[in-house]
């Protein structure tokens, strides 16, 4: 089977470098206690002058699974 592609179509290539993959959120985890990988649940534990805290929790046991950092673009300006 030959392969024909229009030669006026656009094809965007996916991007190479430091911003190619920013940022991910877990949808499956590995949980020691159901000993299998589970669906997580993400949920804000705190807000950080780096960034919002994030933990994963085990969607069938509410276990703690991860954490992650969600770094913020611009720095956090308190108003006083």
């Amino acid at each position: 089977m030959r392969r024909v592609e229009d030669p006026g179509a656009v094809f965007s290539r996916p991007q190479n470098g430091p911003d190619a993959y920013k940022e991910f959120d877990a949808t499956e985890l590995y949980c020691p206690k159901c000993k299998q990988s589970v669906p997580v649940r993400k949920r804000l534990l705190l807000v950080l002058p780096e960034g919002d805290k994030y933990e994963y929790l085990c969607a069938r046991c509410s276990e703690t699974v991860g954490t992650k950092i969600d770094k913020q673009d611009k720095p956090l300006t308190i108003i006083s």
